[in-house]
């Protein structure tokens, strides 16, 4: 079953940010497990980001989770991050394109 992740922060500086997710999507080439992400910006709540990441399955998401790169990554992230970020885990019941 598809799963999806949302993880949820406030920052001042979103270019870092996007700066150490690329250094991630490297750095996990072909090692990693997500499939997909959606980064998206909150118009109503200033400096509230939404990222969207797609995994084959919760499990595929423990693993992308427990990779090395993974959990640096999250630690730099975390001294970027005003406060503590929010995660929804979500399994997927269906999708279609409408």
């Amino acid at each position: 079953m598809k799963f999806v992740q949302i993880l949820e922060f406030k920052t001042t500086n979103v270019d870092a940010m996007l700066e150490l997710d690329a250094k991630w999507t490297k750095a996990t080439e072909g090692k990693r497990t997500a499939t997909s992400i959606v980064r998206t910006l909150d118009r109503d709540k200033p400096e509230t980001y939404l990222w969207i990441i797609e995994f084959p399955s919760y499990e595929a998401a423990l693993r992308n989770n427990d990779l090395p790169e993974t959990q640096e990554i999250s630690q730099e992230m975390r001294k970027l991050s005003d406060g503590e970020a929010t995660f929804r885990n979500l399994d997927v019941m269906g999708e279609e394109a409408l």
